[in-house]
């Protein structure tokens, strides 16, 4: 039975809070913004990117390299947000460091950044009818000519089970 007086409920304004990821403001998207220029210009390292359709679900999932940056696209939908590894994830004017798994509800408009401290497995899911990777892409960011399973040093597996 679970025990209410022990449920924590939670605010979470603008940072993260328990499970929880807000928007972000304008001027915390700005700096990831700012951040992204540069890392622009470093080499790209490659990074696959495998895409899931099921159940009205799609969800893509990354492995970050330990010592890569990565700034996220602009997120307009709302998303689950499972991270497993170690890392340091910037949002909303705040950088907070991360091990083990977590999972989070990560609301539309928010533009992060990862920094991993070893590998770090990412996986962003949300309900779609989408049936390609194309219209998914196009579904939660439009930033999606910037991400790397469009892009020269991305690759990508796609699974479609038709559930």
């Amino acid at each position: 039975m679970l025990d209410v007086m022990s449920t924590k409920n939670v605010i979470a304004g603008n940072v993260i809070a328990e499970n929880i990821i807000a928007p972000m403001s304008e001027a915390a998207i700005q700096t990831v913004r700012d951040l992204e220029s540069v890392a622009l210009q470093l080499p790209q390292q490659p990074i696959e990117t495998s895409h899931l359709f099921h159940a009205g679900l799609y969800a893509r999932s990354i492995v970050l390299p330990a010592g890569v940056v990565l700034t996220g696209a602009l997120i307009k939908v709302a998303t689950i947000l499972i991270i497993s590894g170690d890392v340091i994830m910037y949002v909303d004017g705040e950088a907070r460091e991360l091990h083990g798994y977590h999972v989070f509800a990560a609301s539309a408009q928010r533009k992060q950044a990862f920094l991993a401290l070893a590998d770090t497995s990412m996986t962003m899911l949300f309900p779609s009818q989408a049936k390609t990777v194309e219209a998914a892409e196009e579904e939660f960011t439009g930033e999606a000519d910037l991400l790397f399973s469009r892009g020269a040093c991305g690759s990508n597996i796609i699974t479609v089970t038709g559930e």
